[in-house]
């Protein structure tokens, strides 16, 4: 090996001792957050005016937890009405028959337009208007009749209400869904034989549902505290018979703290089985 060829050779570099960047502004920050999280919880925590025994005394009280049973109950009976009519609308916006699509849009911007607590007193007083609901011909023989009050009742206009306003938002997510899935899946589908209908349960919704899960929990969760509203139609949900009572004893704040709690716990459940949801939708 001659010289020039020795000097030629590039020189081994020494290796490179990396330095972490500091970021003392966010430790004096996050210092300054927590010191203040702290400060308000303690204040909050030893005021002797929430009377956390209050507290400790109706958290498990047993009209509390019918409160909390029925606003369970109300969210998934409104969740599943607002699912099942969401697909509905998001189909019949999306199909070429103009009647189909004008009518779908027609619904979401009534439900939408209308605000959710005047829907749920409607539905409340809806014998006023219609009495009777009947089966039969139309402008023909009626030959069942029923009176609307023993089908309308408080829990059922409740439902009614939540479910079907709910429907008209679900409609939007689910179109969002089925609009994100690549035109040529649903070609490919029918080119194999598939129906419509085939297409859209094996093909089109599944891939979809990795758009539609995310929107659909944050909307299960805003249906869980919606369903407060119904103390306008005396349905005992959580916050109606946390209302009854501290109107006997005048203790709304150590109540309404019980309230709270139980709706966060609700809340924390169901973000875990969104997360559960999201991540095998994912896959």
């Amino acid at each position: 090996m001659t010289t020039s060829q020795q000097t030629a050779r590039p020189a081994v570099k020494a290796e490179i001792q990396a330095v972490p960047l500091r970021h003392p502004g966010r430790w004096v920050g996050a210092g300054v957050l927590g010191f203040v999280v702290i400060f308000l919880l303690q204040g909050w925590v030893a005021n002797p005016r929430m009377q956390w025994e209050v507290v400790g005394e109706y958290l498990f009280s047993p009209a509390v937890l019918s409160g909390v049973g029925t606003t369970l109950l109300l969210t998934l009976l409104a969740m599943v009405v607002g699912i099942a009519g969401g697909v509905v609308l998001a189909v019949l916006r999306m199909s070429p028959n103009p009647l189909l699509s004008s009518l779908s849009g027609f619904y979401i911007w009534i439900f939408r337009g209308v605000p959710l607590l005047v829907q749920l007193l409607f539905w409340y007083f809806l014998s006023a208007v219609v009495p009777t609901i009947g089966l039969g011909v139309p402008w023909g023989p009626t030959f069942v009749q029923f009176d609307t009050n023993m089908i309308i009742t408080q829990l059922a206009a409740a439902v009614l209400g939540l479910g079907l306003h709910e429907a008209a938002y679900m409609g939007e997510i689910v179109r969002a869904g089925i609009a994100s899935v690549d035109p040529g899946q649903t070609e490919a589908a029918h080119a194999l034989g598939l129906t419509r209908f085939q297409t859209l349960r094996k093909i089109v919704l599944p891939q979809a549902m990795r758009v539609i899960i995310p929107p659909t929990g944050n909307q299960v969760v805003s249906m869980l505290k919606t369903t407060s509203l119904v103390f306008a139609i005396a349905v005992p949900e959580l916050l109606t018979s946390i209302q009854g009572i501290y109107s006997r004893n005048f203790q709304q704040v150590p109540l309404l703290t019980v309230a709270c709690f139980w709706y966060l716990v609700a809340t924390t459940v169901m973000n875990a089985g969104q997360h559960y949801i999201e991540r095998r939708f994912s896959r």
